[in-house]
């Protein structure tokens, strides 16, 4: 039987309220509602629920063993409503983000003991990974990226400023092998490259000279799609990185490595916080992005 929740709310408010009309003025409906709708529930299970008099309205046998089961669902599912309610609106519940590893390095992983000092009874759950994945299906509540790289139908928040680049080389590799003066002198040195994970392609290394954007077709015996590894590698003097400067600079031994061809590099996209339009009013991804917002200057 399909469970009639209109009519058995109607028949929980009379027995609540011991009477049709009192019943009628707590759901906020007409006491002629009411009695059709009891009329309908009783008809539908063939048996009366409560004995009607001028004085009073009393139940059943069957109308009690009705309201023993129903009652306490009913009282379920109104905890239930408000909890649905409650959930995202207060400083409490769960967030569940995606970003990759160079912004949660150079970006965010510094502000996350401040964050759960203020809002400790929210659960932070993030996936660090390059890949570009669907949060809805993943089930997310958003991600980190830079601003290329987010769908059109998200809301999408600046964070930072644009992320400066740089060309990185151990000085053991550079003393070896020389130093690059310009963009085109990579051509005679060992690049280690990246593969996006979502696309496949190779990341291009593009500068700007004398305000032209020149691609260099760099050439080198590694190929790898995760930035530690790509750093790790150039450290150990197997090759040049273009990466982040920022989170390069957080993750490598100052004292071995250089920062090479920075003129003739343009800084790319800002950091964005982007998430379905469905979230803009949970509290915890809002007080996420205040706490970023405060911390974090934009210029």
């Amino acid at each position: 039987m399909r469970l009639p929740l209109a009519m058995l709310e109607v028949f929980n408010a009379i027995a609540q309220n011991g009477s049709l009309k009192g019943a009628a003025v707590a759901l906020g409906i007409k006491p002629s509602t009411v009695s059709h709708q009891l009329k309908s529930l009783e008809e539908q299970l063939g048996t009366a629920l409560f004995v009607r008099t001028t004085r009073s309205v009393t139940l059943t046998d069957a109308g009690r063993a009705l309201q023993s089961g129903a009652g306490a669902a009913f009282d379920l599912l109104g905890q239930a409503v408000e909890d649905a309610k409650d959930h995202g609106s207060s400083a409490r519940g769960s967030l569940r983000l995606t970003l990759p590893e160079f912004v949660f390095h150079s970006f965010l992983a510094d502000l996350l003991p401040s964050f759960q000092e203020a809002y400790p009874e929210i659960q932070l759950e993030l996936s660090l990974s390059d890949a570009i994945v669907d949060i809805v299906a993943d089930g997310l509540h958003g991600g980190l990226r830079l601003g290329g790289m987010i769908a059109q139908d998200m809301i999408a928040i600046r964070l930072s400023n644009p992320q400066p680049l740089t060309v990185l080389g151990s000085k053991a590799y550079l003393d070896k092998h020389g130093r690059p003066e310009k963009p085109e002198d990579l051509l005679a040195h060992n690049c280690l490259q990246y593969r996006f994970q979502t696309s496949g392609q190779l990341a291009p290394w593009v500068f700007r000279v004398d305000g032209d954007r020149v691609e260099i077709d760099v050439q080198g015996g590694l190929i790898l799609n995760t930035l530690p590894a790509q750093l790790q590698l150039m450290e150990q003097g197997m090759g040049l990185v273009l990466t982040f400067r920022d989170y390069a600079l957080i993750n490598c031994d100052l004292t071995k490595v250089e920062c090479l061809l920075e003129d003739y590099l343009k800084p790319v996209d800002p950091i964005y916080l982007f998430y379905p339009r469905e979230y803009k009013n949970l509290q915890p991804l809002r007080l996420f992005i205040d706490h970023i917002k405060t911390h974090r200057q934009l210029s």
